[in-house]
């Protein structure tokens, strides 16, 4: 019920996604009569594998936490995430207000033993044609060694299971690559993360720049979340700057739109690489259960990009992977394993 649009968005998704993989099964939470006249609309009102489960309030992208969390105990998004306590579904996908999913799940679901705070991880393309996983990029705007710790534990781990990746390279986002630039938080992070490379724990590339992201120089990028949302947002609009003037400039005059023309096969391909749809689709990592928030304003193709991250999250089992990497690598007392600031 959750994002911009609704069922008239999540629906078609559902949809699209079920005759894609015929092993999948899928539960519709929300309000029952709106959910059952879209599916009538595309003919999918008797599918066999879906079901509807009726959850009588909706949380709004306004509404505060304390609503969501307290009042709004029935609220489709709570419902849902009950359904992955429960044992009843493997996943839970989203398009919602994204703090009252994470505070809501945070909540229901409670943390893994051994994590502090749950992140969001996301996709960002690169240069080399694949994912760069980016945590986190929004949960937690304030942080600690361990926490950017822990966030690069649980990153690792996902990308190990949903790219096949024995050893995936992590880089700690800073303003420069050398080890003496970065405030005191980042300094001490890249401490500890050394710590577990060279006893084979993590596979840590060092410190890198904005750039780097987008030129794939690491599987996977840490940060803050107040600096992973900034960048996120500002990749957003650039990306839709670019594309606006662009279109703008095709269209200035006949010269142009013959260009157009004539390059329209690498000018499809450039947008199908640079599709915001196909990274659509965040994992909340560090619950005890899988929740993926896909973008309040994604369209149906990019909803149904979230369902596939979260029904191959589920299939490749990332929850128990991360279960037992986290018991291994994930330090005892976390407070214990930061940097003495007088070494930094």
């Amino acid at each position: 019920m959750g994002g911009d649009h609704g069922p008239s968005v999540t629906i078609p998704a559902v949809v699209s996604f079920l005759k894609r993989e015929p092993e999948a099964e899928l539960i519709l939470v929300g309000l029952e009569e709106v959910i059952r006249a879209e599916l009538k609309k595309h003919h999918a009102l008797d599918h066999p594998r879906l079901t509807v489960q009726h959850a009588s309030e909706q949380v709004t992208m306004d509404d505060p936490l304390e609503v969501a969390l307290r009042r709004k105990k029935d609220s489709s998004m709570r419902v849902s995430i009950e359904q992955v306590k429960d044992g009843k579904a493997a996943a839970c996908v989203s398009a919602g207000n994204t703090g009252a999913l994470m505070a809501v799940s945070r909540y229901v679901l409670k943390t893994m033993a051994g994590v502090d705070r749950p992140a969001i991880c996301g996709i960002m393309p690169n240069q080399k044609n694949g994912p760069t996983y980016m945590l986190d990029l929004g949960a937690n705007v304030d942080c600690e060694p361990h926490h950017l710790h822990q966030f690069a534990i649980m990153g690792s781990v996902l990308v190990s299971a949903m790219e096949n990746i024995p050893r995936p390279t992590i880089g700690l986002l800073n303003v420069g690559t050398e080890d003496i630039k970065g405030n005191e938080v980042v300094k001490a992070t890249s401490k500890l993360l050394q710590v577990d490379h060279e006893r084979g724990a993590l596979n840590f590339y060092g410190n890198v720049e904005g750039n780097d992201i987008f030129k794939g120089t690491t599987d996977i990028v840490v940060c803050d979340g107040f600096v992973g949302n900034v960048t996120l947002k500002a990749v957003e609009g650039v990306a839709r700057f670019f594309g606006d003037t662009l279109k703008t400039e095709f269209k200035r005059s006949l010269l142009n739109m013959l260009g157009a023309l004539l390059g329209r096969g690498a000018l499809q391909s450039v947008k199908e690489r640079f599709q915001p749809s196909r990274h659509n689709g965040a994992s909340l990592l560090g619950l005890r259960g899988l929740v993926f928030k896909s973008h309040g304003g994604a369209d149906a193709d990019a909803f149904e990009w979230a369902i596939r991250r979260a029904y191959e999250a589920a299939k490749n089992d990332v929850l128990e992977h991360i279960s037992t990497m986290i018991a291994e690598l994930m330090p005892r007392n976390a407070e214990a394993q930061e940097v003495p600031s007088s070494t930094i």
